[in-house]
Order: C-alpha cells, then structure tokens, then sequence
C-alpha cells in the first residue's frame, strides 16, 4: 500500500485531490503582512481577486517546510503506508529539497517503508496531471512500477502559455525591465514554454487572441516535429481568474486537435492555476499542457 503526495503546486483543487486520494502539502502566500496557506484558509479564487482588486501589490509564495513533509510523510509511514512524494520543479521552488531532507531525517526510524521524491522538473496544471496519472496508476500496479513509468514519461511534459501582462514577470525578475517596457508599450504578449524544469521565451504576439492562437500552434508544431500521437497523451487547459475564458480555450483546443488528429482519442482537462504560479504570471495566465500517459 502506497500514498501520492505533492505540493500545492500541483494545483489539484480539493475535490479533485480527494477524488483521487492524493495528499497536498500547502504553499505559502504572502499579502502584505499576513500569511496563507494555499488552498486552507485562502482559496485560488479569492487569491485572484486581490489581485484584480490591487494591481499595485505583488503577493509571494514560500515553500512548504521540512517540518510540513516530515508531519505528512510520518502521519502515512506510522500506518506501514509507503510514499510516492511528487514536487514542483527544483528549479523554480525549494520545495522538493524540503521533501527530500525530511525523507532523510526519517529513513531511520521507518527502515521498512519506501519514500521515493520526485522532481517532476514542471508546475502547475502540468504537475497537477502528472499527480492525477501517478494516483490512478497506484490502484492498478505495485510501487516500484507506479515510479518505473511515471519516470519513463516526465521528460515528456510540456507547458505553452501567455500572460495578461509582463507587470508580474517583470517584478519576478523573469524578464528584463526594457523588454517589459517595450512590450507593453507596443502591446505585445510573450509566449513561454516550460521544458527541463524551466521556463525558455517561444515567441511574441500582439493581442491576447493572437497570442493564444499562437500558443496553440507552438503546441501543434512540437507535436509534428516529435510525431506526437494525441491518442498516447494526455492534456489538460489551464487558466487564472477568467473561468470563462478557459473554457473558450478549452473548446479551441479540442477543435485544433480534432482537426490535426481527426483519428485521435483525445483526453483534455481543464484546470485552474493556482496561487503558487499566479503570483509570478499574475491573474490572467492562460496555455495548455501535454505529457504522455505513463
């Protein structure tokens, strides 16, 4: 018997971790003074709309602790319950360190139970699937196999996403200043990939509908040039504070697959990002993701 935990970036929302019977371990959020627990006692939701409501104000994020692993992992190991730990890309977030430092502290005392912690090396809805895909996999194989083909696909995992505004980007520091200037100046929109857990420029379009088209043909043109068959993948849709406008993309993206891979099975979710990622796109982050079912 074994147990999937992640972190809140996985953006899982509470209904769907229970569905799944996976265990999130909460970020932190920061808005001026006072301190959060991601998705405990501040909801994704009302996160987005500070931000709407204080354009002027950057909230941040801070790792889960040590201690907040050590208390999950030992709450399932003194059940003799085995631990699948999934994390955040390292190269965004302390995170997995947290994890694997408080696995360390309590291999000793629990000899008998495997803790294995993964870098999934992507965020948010990417890693939200990914978790989704591990969970499903323990009720139908044993442990070692649950990781063995888990592992065979992360590499595999791509996130294509715009932004509403470089304003949160820029305070980041995921973007030069000048550019920032220059780009909103002339109304442009930056296009991102995340891929081996960081995050490469894919390109500009001007105008939020033309930069997610372009969004959803950077997907495409990854695809054709891996010989991608949709049928072995899985997708999901991801969006901030515009539920409505996910579902359009939703509904976009559905159609651009039908129509490239009209003999595809296509399995395509929508999700929300959460707080973790919101604070560094801002409120309006909108973009698909893909990986292969493991």
């Amino acid at each position: 018997m074994y147990k999937i935990i992640s972190d809140s970036s996985c953006d899982l929302t509470i209904e769907a971790a229970k569905a799944y019977d996976v265990e999130v371990v909460p970020f932190y959020i920061r808005i001026g003074e006072k301190e959060y627990k991601e998705n405990v006692n501040l909801s994704v939701k009302e996160f987005y709309r500070f931000m709407v409501d204080h354009k002027d104000e950057f909230p941040k994020t801070s790792t889960p602790s040590i201690e907040d692993y050590t208390t999950v992992f030992k709450k399932y190991l003194d059940q003799e319950i085995d631990i699948i730990c999934i994390c955040i890309t390292s190269k965004f977030s302390g995170s997995y360190n947290s994890a694997r430092l408080a696995k360390e502290s309590l291999e000793d005392d629990y000899p008998d139970r495997k803790i294995t912690v993964i870098d999934c090396t992507f965020n948010t809805v990417l890693q939200g699937t990914y978790v989704r895909e591990a969970a499903k996999l323990s009720k139908e194989v044993d442990y070692d196999e649950c990781v063995e083909r888990i592992m065979k696909v992360r590499d595999t995992g791509r996130i294509f996403f715009t932004v509403g505004s470089f304003d949160y980007l820029i305070h980041g520091g995921r973007i030069g200043k000048v550019a920032g200037v220059a780009a909103k100046t002339l109304g442009i929109k930056p296009l991102i990939v995340l891929k081996e857990g960081e995050i490469f420029a894919d390109g500009v379009a001007r105008g939020r509908k033309r930069s997610i088209k372009k969004v959803i043909e950077n997907a495409i043109k990854h695809m054709e040039n891996n010989q991608i068959d949709p049928s072995d993948y899985v997708f999901s849709v991801g969006y901030g504070y515009d539920e409505e406008e996910g579902k359009q993309v939703l509904n976009l993206v559905k159609e651009t697959l039908s129509s490239h891979y009209p003999q595809s099975s296509i399995d395509i979710s929508l999700l929300p990002i959460g707080a973790t990622i919101g604070v560094h796109t801002g409120p309006y982050p909108i973009g698909m993701t893909l990986i292969k079912k493991p």
